[in-house]
């Protein structure tokens, strides 16, 4: 069969990739390996997770507020009850998409896709083979985790970032190896449920490519939770017992729990692809390179999302799949998406865009600090989430916003006011927090109170 545009992967930038072709009139068709479309960040990844999160934030904030403690125990709730939560979610976003493709006339292939040359992509449905021919194809095949070969990923005490949705108990303990952003989200959820965790990082610092104060505040909440954070730690091997699983550190400490959760990165799917036909090679990660136009090294054939790396994320997958086929019948120069927001969904969560202080101090700019602390604004108060600050850094010369950083309830909706400001050009002054009139009482005010604060420290 012919078409104009084969997009492999129906996750986030295969969707956009494929929506984006059809709206421009080209015959589009996309390959999903598995029954329903929605890629690992439907089934196993962001939607999942994100649910699962908001049902033990909610458990939390009830067993906090005193006009409910009052009336009641606190509650409790097995993960399993919870991942069942996200079912419903999980539903009405696969019946959304399924109407996507056929409100845009995209014919959808079940089955796992390969490369027979660059123009023809071979379908095996159940050992039936389909071949679609095109002159563009868009490999957004995502990625999984990553699981090395010594660790018995089968053992019933072992999980990585898919397979624990599919918990059927919850544990006393549980190490976490791994303290990127999926082992932070997993270690403030398991803590929230009453579990003890260990996370072990092998770096010095929680997610250290944050704003060092937002990171330094993770760390404190995490720790008041029962998360013991264990850096520097890199392991040796990994050992079971009847009860439990017992990972050897190369530092000679033994640690020991109920189970297993390893989150030590992704790698890209691209195994299965037969890239040999047509001369692409994955790094050892399963990653591919691309160009400005998320082009590989072969003409026609591009890739976007998780499968070219960074910065792998779902917000910023969307937007890779529309740019990469927007000039497929414009021939127009693209946007290459390589500043996004941060949106990591611990508890409290995190936000922030643009430049660090330690960025900027490294980089020698005569930068100043706003800060507005969640406990002082009058709708945390009332929320009943007082955690928390909103921070802005701006050129003190130029009063140009040059960051944003947030640690709390909601910030990675709070973070956007100040992303908007900072792309607006000549507007982007911090200033324009204390010329505009915000509603009261709201979050947003957290800009004014920062931007106030910030503006005090430069008058002479």
């Amino acid at each position: 069969m012919k078409f104009d545009v084969i997009v492999i992967g129906t996750g986030p930038s295969g969707e956009s990739a494929a929506i984006n072709s059809a709206k421009q009139g080209l015959k589009t068709a996309i390959v999903e390996e598995k029954e329903f479309s929605g890629g690992n960040s439907l089934f196993n990844g962001t939607i999942p997770s994100k649910a699962l999160r908001e049902a033990v934030k909610q458990i939390i904030n009830f067993n906090r507020n005193e006009l409910f403690r009052r009336a009641s125990e606190p509650k409790t709730f097995h993960f399993e009850d919870l991942t069942k939560y996200s079912q419903s979610i999980i539903q009405k976003q696969t019946f959304l998409k399924q109407h996507h493709y056929s409100r845009n006339r995209i014919t959808v292939f079940n089955g796992v896709a390969s490369f027979k040359d660059k123009n023809t992509i071979i379908v095996n449905n159940k050992g039936v083979n389909s071949y679609l021919f095109a002159d563009k194809i868009v490999i957004a095949t995502g990625s999984r985790p990553y699981m090395p070969d010594d660790i018995d990923f089968d053992h019933e005490r072992v999980y990585n970032s898919d397979t624990i949705l599919s918990m059927k108990h919850t544990p006393k303990t549980i190490i976490i190896y791994g303290a990127g952003v999926i082992g932070c989200e997993y270690a403030s959820i398991f803590s929230g449920l009453g579990v003890k965790v260990d996370l072990v990082d092998n770096r010095d610092k929680l997610l250290s490519f944050l704003d060092h104060e937002i990171s330094d505040a993770l760390s404190y909440h995490l720790r008041s939770g029962a998360v013991k954070i264990r850096h520097n730690e890199v392991y040796e091997s990994v050992s079971f017992s009847e009860r439990s699983v017992n990972m050897y550190m190369k530092s000679g400490k033994v640690i020991s729990a109920d189970c297993l959760l390893f989150t030590n990165g992704r790698s890209g799917n691209t195994a299965g692809l037969n890239l040999e036909a047509v001369g692409i090679t994955a790094n050892s990660r399963g990653q591919l390179e691309v160009d400005n136009n998320y082009m590989t090294s072969v003409e026609g054939i591009y890739a976007v999302g998780d499968v070219i790396g960074w910065p792998s994320l779902a917000s910023a997958a969307l937007d890779q799949g529309r740019e990469a086929s927007s000039n497929f019948v414009h021939k127009k120069e693209i946007r290459f998406v390589d500043e996004v927001p941060n949106g990591i969904y611990t508890i409290p969560e995190i936000s922030s865009v643009g430049a660090t202080e330690e960025e900027l101090t490294k980089d020698g700019v005569s930068y100043e600090v706003g800060q507005a602390l969640f406990k002082d604004i009058a709708r945390a108060q009332i929320s009943g989430d007082p955690v928390g600050m909103l921070k802005i850094l701006f050129d003190r010369n130029t009063k140009e916003i040059l960051g944003v950083h947030c640690f709390g309830n909601e910030a990675s909706e709070i973070v956007h006011i100040g992303q908007a400001v900072m792309k607006s050009g000549p507007l982007n002054s911090i200033e324009y927090f204390v010329n505009n009139t915000f509603n009261y009482p709201t979050m947003a005010e957290a800009y004014r109170i920062a931007a106030l604060a910030g503006l005090s420290r430069i008058k002479v």
